[in-house]
């Protein structure tokens, strides 16, 4: 083909001729129809790493054995090697590496950076020095970079969700080939505002330019590795994007910056190292992402529920990646969709199975369909799921909540905090009532907080902070028994709810409430609607209503009179 052909379409060329002949014999590729498919440097630009090589090496290179390549390693005083994907490791010729062939190299290339990488112009190949004790380069590691499409099909859908994803996976197997596809997706097929803060040009491409490959995504270069962090914070104070994309958290404070990035509501994409979730659980340094791991001590009682040791390791706070992909080959992936109850079903040592997806399936996305519970012990799974097969699903009720969820929350364990109120008298109407619940000194741990009427104000900052964890708070009177046991019955619902029945009845009720408080606001007619009051459990499923719908709730009033306020944005109608 000559360098004047302007239009080929991509039928007329055999695949093979594709993938190994030189760009420059190439104009614009097209699809047959007016689709363009690519541009000049778009394909896998290898004969300008070729051009690179000194001669000796370059004429022992054909296209063919570049297909499945790697990288191109050159050690002084040792043959040339081409590493492929399968571990096959093919010699160029049989004459050694000189001095001389490494420094042509080095003088067609830019200077390399801190971390000894350097890289081509307008490609997505990277360059790699091997030095010796007096700074002086002994070998030469060229990685060959390739725009690879379709590795991100299978889980298009995910990436559509506005959800941070954290990548996970071995050296090679194309966690970085994952960004830069999701780049360009985001980019250009949801139109959001993307930043690549791309260290050593891994996924933009050397020079100032990036690559076509990242679509219309903005790139900010790191000078040096260590400055990744502050580039990271730079990015979303100065830049304002709705996406950021980085390759390789690797410390500490990478990890806090990646952090108050998500706490700023800025979707976040990056890998890191490590193979498996568990592995990154048990990393100290990165063990944040997924939410910190902090031993706890547990009670007598605690630990014979749980059937586990005294001290055992619990999930600290919320994780920075609501999803974690684990990369497992390059045509299949691990998708764990919620990452905070991965993490605690991990610990726990409970079985736990990902959804496998593969690179060639395609997975529609339902957004009203509610993500999948993670496998647990299957005789609980089997009780639970036969419960919720006695309750009448009504048609009314559209929002996606999982009710398995709340089936099981209902009849968990309660811990009850006690301010100002009798300790010993409340454990003797626990015990002789035979109650699901325990008194816990630590607020953290508590479901439901039971105060003092006359100590209100000295425990203002407990209150507060309960009210802040939305903890449902009850008041005594006095510190008698008949007076702390009506309240307990009252906080555990045990004189509203008789039966499971009952308790659907009255949450079907009240969701449906919800509902159409959510509608009216929706519509304009109102700007803030206050449900009736609920009980714990409900409430948190109408905050969850409010919250799918993009609308503020809060939980106001006090014991028995606490309710929703549930609050729209600026379409209000007068």
């Amino acid at each position: 083909m000559s360098d004047t052909c302007s239009i080929i379409y991509i039928e007329d060329i055999p695949q093979y001729k594709i993938r190994h002949y030189p760009i420059k014999y190439f104009g614009i590729i097209r699809k047959k129809g007016g689709e363009c498919m690519s541009n000049l440097q778009f394909q896998n630009d290898l004969d300008k790493l070729v051009e690179v090589l000194p001669e000796k090496i370059r004429k022992c290179i054909s296209y063919e054995q570049m297909d499945d390549a790697i990288e191109i390693v050159l050690d002084l005083g040792r043959v040339a090697e081409v590493r492929h994907s399968n571990g096959k490791i093919e010699y160029l010729g049989s004459e050694n590496v000189t001095e001389e062939d490494l420094d042509s190299i080095i003088k067609k290339i830019p200077e390399f950076t801190s971390d000894n990488r350097s890289g081509i112009a307008g490609t997505l190949h990277r360059i790699s020095a091997i030095r010796n004790r007096q700074n002086k380069v002994v070998g030469l590691t060229c990685r060959i970079g390739r725009v690879v499409t379709g590795t991100i099909s299978c889980i298009k859908d995910i990436c559509m969700q506005n959800k941070s994803i954290l990548f996970l996976g071995r050296p090679g197997v194309g966690k970085t080939t994952k960004l830069r596809e999701i780049s360009r997706l985001v980019a250009d097929e949801l139109a959001k505002r993307v930043v690549i803060v791309d260290t050593s040009n891994e996924i933009a491409g050397d020079g100032d330019i990036p690559h076509p490959a990242v679509g219309h995504a903005r790139r900010m270069q790191v000078r040096q590795p260590e400055f990744q962090k502050d580039i990271m914070i730079e990015a979303v104070e100065n830049h304002t994007p709705e996406v950021i994309i980085v390759d390789e958290i690797g410390t500490e404070e990478e990890a806090q910056a990646a952090r108050t990035i998500a706490e700023r509501g800025v979707m976040l994409i990056a890998t890191a190292h490590g193979n498996t979730l568990e592995n990154l659980i048990k990393n100290p340094t990165l063990s944040d992402l997924v939410g910190g791991i902090q031993s706890v001590t547990l009670g007598d009682d605690e630990a014979k529920r749980r059937a586990s040791q005294k001290t055992v390791l619990e999930r600290e706070k919320q994780p920075t990646f609501d999803i974690v992909i684990e990369i497992l080959d390059r045509n299949t992936l691990a998708v764990y969709k919620d990452t905070a109850e991965a993490v605690d079903y991990i610990l726990r040592g409970w079985p736990i199975r990902p959804e496998i997806r593969k690179v060639d399936k395609t997975y529609e996305f339902n957004a009203s369909a509610p993500n999948p519970v993670p496998e647990r012990v299957p005789n609980v799974i089997d009780k639970i799921n036969q419960l919720d097969n006695t309750i009448e699903h009504p048609e009314s009720l559209k929002f996606s909540f999982s009710r398995q969820k709340y089936v099981e929350e209902v009849k968990k364990f309660k811990k009850i905090y006690l301010y100002a109120v009798s300790r010993s008298i409340a454990e003797k109407v626990i015990e002789r009532l035979d109650l699901n619940a325990e008194i816990t000194r630590n607020l953290d741990d508590a479901d439901i907080v039971i105060a003092h009427k006359n100590f209100v104000k000295g425990g203002a900052k407990v209150l507060s902070t309960a009210e802040h964890d939305r903890l449902q708070i009850f008041y005594v009177k006095t510190n008698s028994m008949a007076q702390i046991q009506k309240v307990i019955k009252q906080a555990l619902d045990i004189a509203e709810i008789n039966s499971q029945q009952t308790y659907y009845d009255i949450t079907e009720k009240a969701l449906d409430e919800a509902k159409a408080a959510i509608e009216k606001i929706l519509a304009g007619v109102v700007k803030d609607i206050e449900l009736s009051p609920q009980n714990t459990q409900i409430r948190k499923m109408q905050h969850e209503l409010a919250e799918q719908h993009n609308l503020e709730s809060k939980s106001i009033g006090e014991g028995e009179n606490r309710h929703l306020r549930i609050v729209g944005g600026t379409d209000y109608k007068e």
